[in-house]
């Protein structure tokens, strides 16, 4: 029987549910921070434990066990060395700005070293922690949920007072995405949250003015660059971090020369100063960094010292730069303002997290508020309800002598004074202290300041600008409180010192490119033969390339392609058939010839390449690839020149999709396709119908192929340059047609029918080919034959005129490929 209670169910289907299931708990319930508290749910589960044992700053430490231990049982059932670790990290003030934790024992140092178990180390609450987190969780501010087995309820969120997510940062890594928030300087926090309680609206750039940057707890420099704008405007970025280093005389003792030292004091954020000072003794083992007799680690108590000793005839500024330059003396944090807002990942501005923080305390306050009033109304029924009874002294004296028990005393206080229940209790336990005089003047004076404070507080309710007024005043007194001096020192003109650090990055390519494009010839041209050989020519050599000649057919594949200026600004552009583009690397080519092969960067040279197109700086331009499944794609001009010298894929194609032809085109251009059942569709291309995509799209569905048809080849022009184009046919024949003639046709457009060109019935042997007309071609056939036709030989073809056998071929003899000479 058991067998009935199975349930088929498909394997990826159960895969793809438990795995999302996982992942929403990795992100929810681990990972990341609540946008609100700044908090994960293990560091809250932390601070509400040890709220709860009531280790308040003014309370003696208590072991980390204990606090381990409360954490796994009541609210955390995972490992204790992953609470361990949370609180650990709580403590270290080279971790966190502003530390929530206090320690007491060996918690870690910034060398890496790591802290001592838990039964050694002891901890509390910090101040900060307990009057801007914990101080009003018990006022009713946030809503609590039971805990893992319900026997305990825990806070969802803690009722910060400060936005702590911004302030200490946070960094976490759950499925599919990750947090990396560097901390900030509470005094800018607190200044740029009040400005936006005056100004919600404020722009994101006078924000950025109160915020300029990160502020670490290991201080160092940061280089105020684009990265930080990005970081605040985007929420994602990378921020530029250095260290601070000088240069001082070293005296290394008695009978020794002095030596120039560079004296480091600070790291930047999260850099190990041991692993630095080892990964820069292997660097200068290894010789790629000289000139440095010693390293020595002088740190003490009083503050991080590495002391790197010069030797005599070496520069100290430039080994500075080197030190800047090669090792993590700076280096970049790769900052992402993500957290979650309302129970979702967000990628946050800078502005949106401030604001996200901003409408929780309000909430906070209005819920602090109304707990706050509900207990002077309580209080205040309590004190009317007693003021009434001493006014009635006799009576009251009487009726509880009179009453057999305290019901009956209570029910008869109740009618004839006529007070509630709760008052009637109230008079009932009031102790005869109360009967003095100076104790009747009391209860006035509380009444009185109950009703001072309930008014106070139903103004809070009923007019938000007292709500904010109030808001403001508790962000000052925290921040005269907690507020420290900066220890980050910021940079101007991050975004060039990065640019001028880049460039030493990659001195020899650009150093070794100048200088080949020097040794070439001046006034050179580049020539790239149809075998893909490539040389750079004299002027005066131009007539040996018979460029205007007709080549009859042979097996010699010597014809010139393209032939362009040869100087600094000439691009030329690989493209495979696979989808990867590269610029040809043609100016260390010499005097020398050089197939294309070894011109092209690591990544290609097993390639096919399908083209090489000359590109000029014009970013109005796009690249059009046309792909065998009759997708076309425009890339922009602008991120092929960004590829710089290497190889990058700009086409994500599907299995066995080749790309078979690419061209330059801008919009209005018309392009001319051709199939191999004798199909010509010219579309225009503009942004709607052939927008320009990113790297990895597949580009727009443009023709539908029938069975066995495939596309032949494509081209593009411009009306008022080029009216006239010439359609070939595998068999040789060919006819010029003017452009203006052909219809334009729509996206998956059946086109107009030119099987008549051709006399071959089969489809594998039959295709036809587009090219231009006014610039010669290279004609290659299934044999290895090659020929060259001159711009005269194909001006003279008339309009409209059928030439059969154009090319002449021998028997089986098909044309395969037909190329436009670029000159």
């Amino acid at each position: 029987m058991a067998g009935e209670r199975l349930n088929s169910i498909s394997l990826h289907q159960e895969m793809q549910r438990s795995y999302l299931e996982y992942a929403m708990s990795v992100i929810v319930g681990r990972a990341l921070p609540d946008a609100r508290d700044g908090l994960k749910p293990v560091q809250r589960r932390i601070l509400f434990a040890m709220h709860e044992l009531g280790l308040t700053p003014d309370r003696p430490f208590k072991k980390c066990a204990r606090v381990v231990g409360d954490v796994l049982g009541k609210y955390h059932p995972h490992g204790d060395q992953a609470v361990y670790d949370a609180l650990v990290r709580l403590v270290q003030d080279f971790t966190c700005k502003h530390p929530i934790l206090d320690g007491h024992g060996n918690f870690g140092s910034i060398d890496d070293d790591p802290p001592a178990a838990m039964r050694y180390t002891e901890t509390r609450l910090a101040e900060i922690s307990s009057e801007s987190i914990l101080k009003e969780i018990d006022e009713e501010t946030v809503d609590f949920s039971p805990n893992f087995d319900g026997s305990q309820q825990e806070p969802n969120v803690l009722p910060a007072q400060l936005p702590f997510l911004i302030l200490n940062g946070c960094s976490g890594i759950a499925v599919g995405m990750a947090t990396s928030i560097p901390p900030h300087n509470l005094n800018e926090v607190v200044n740029g949250l009040l400005e936006l309680i005056k100004n919600p609206d404020m722009p994101e750039e006078s924000l950025i003015k109160l915020i300029p940057g990160p502020d670490f707890p290991t201080g160092g420099e940061i280089l105020l660059s684009s990265g930080i704008r990005e970081t605040y405007t985007k929420g994602k970025g990378s921020i530029v971090m250095r260290g601070i280093a000088h240069i001082e005389e070293v005296n290394p003792g008695k009978g020794k020369h002095k030596r120039n030292g560079i004296v480091i004091t600070e790291l930047p954020y999260q850099i190990s100063k041991s692993g630095w000072i080892e990964k820069l003794a292997e660097q200068v083992n290894d010789g790629k960094i000289t000139g440095i007799a010693d390293i020595r680690d002088e740190s003490d108590r009083t503050g991080m010292r590495i002391l790197i000793e010069i030797r005599r005839d070496s520069d100290p500024e430039k080994i500075l730069k080197e030190l800047y330059r090669k090792t993590n003396l700076q280096c970049n944090y790769g900052a992402i303002l993500l957290a979650l807002v309302n129970g979702q990942p967000v990628q946050l501005s800078l502005k949106r997290l401030l604001i996200n923080f901003l409408e929780f305390r309000e909430s906070t306050i209005v819920r602090r508020t109304n707990n706050s009033l509900r207990k002077i109304l309580k209080r205040l029924e309590i004190i009317e309800g007693l003021i009434k009874a001493l006014k009635n002294l006799r009576l009251v004296i009487n009726t509880i002598e009179e009453a057999k028990d305290v019901s009956i005393a209570k029910n008869n206080l109740m009618i004839k004074l006529k007070i509630n229940e709760k008052q009637a209790d109230g008079v009932l336990s009031m102790p005869l202290r109360r009967l003095t005089g100076l104790e009747k003047q009391s209860l006035y004076s509380e009444l009185e300041e109950l009703k001072v404070s309930k008014k106070d507080l139903e103004l809070i309710l009923k007019n938000r600008n007292e709500l904010l007024k109030l808001m403001s005043l508790e962000f000052k007194e925290l921040k005269k409180r907690f507020g420290q001096k900066r220890k980050s020192k910021l940079i101007k003109g991050g975004d060039q010192l990065i640019a001028e650090r880049n460039a030493n990055l990659r001195p020899n390519k650009e150093l070794q490119r100048k200088q080949a494009l020097e040794a070439l010839p001046k006034d050179g041209l580049l020539a790239i033969q149809n075998n893909n050989v490539v040389r750079v020519i004299n002027r005066k050599s131009i007539h040996k390339l018979k460029l205007d000649e007709n080549i009859p057919l042979s097996k010699e594949n010597f014809q010139t392609k393209i032939l362009i200026e040869a100087n600094d600004k000439t691009k030329i552009l690989a493209i495979t058939v696979n989808g990867k583009v590269a610029l040809l690397r043609w100016e260390f080519i010499g005097l020398k010839t050089s197939e294309v092969t070894n011109l092209v960067p690591t990544g290609l040279e097993e390639e096919k390449i399908l083209k090489l197109i000359p590109i000029t700086e014009n970013k109005n331009q796009s690249l059009g690839l046309l792909t065998s499944d009759g997708r076309f794609k425009r890339i922009s001009i602008k991120e092929i020149l960004e590829i710089s010298s290497r190889s990058s894929t700009i086409l994500k194609l599907k299995e066995k999709v080749k790309v078979i032809s690419a061209i330059l085109c801008d919009d209005n251009d018309d392009l001319f396709i051709t199939t191999s059942i004798g199909r010509l569709l010219k579309i225009k291309i503009n942004e709607n119908d052939l927008p320009i995509t990113g790297k990895l799209a597949q580009g727009a569905h443009i023709i539908s192929l029938f069975p066995s048809e495939s596309i032949g080849s494509c081209y593009t022009s411009k009306q008022s340059i080029e009216n006239k184009i010439i359609i070939m046919s595998s068999d040789g024949n060919c006819i010029k047609i003017k452009t203006d003639l052909i219809r334009n046709c729509e996206k998956g457009d059946i086109g107009i029918m030119l099987s008549s060109i051709s006399h071959i019935k089969e489809f594998k042997d039959k295709q036809l080919f587009v090219f231009n007309s006014n610039s010669g071609c290279i004609i290659k056939t299934n044999m290895e034959n090659y020929t060259q036709i001159s711009k005269d030989e194909l001006v003279k073809i008339q309009s409209n005129e059928f030439n059969r056998k154009f090319i002449p071929l021998i028997e089986g003899e098909v044309i395969d490929n037909i190329k436009n000479i670029i000159v």
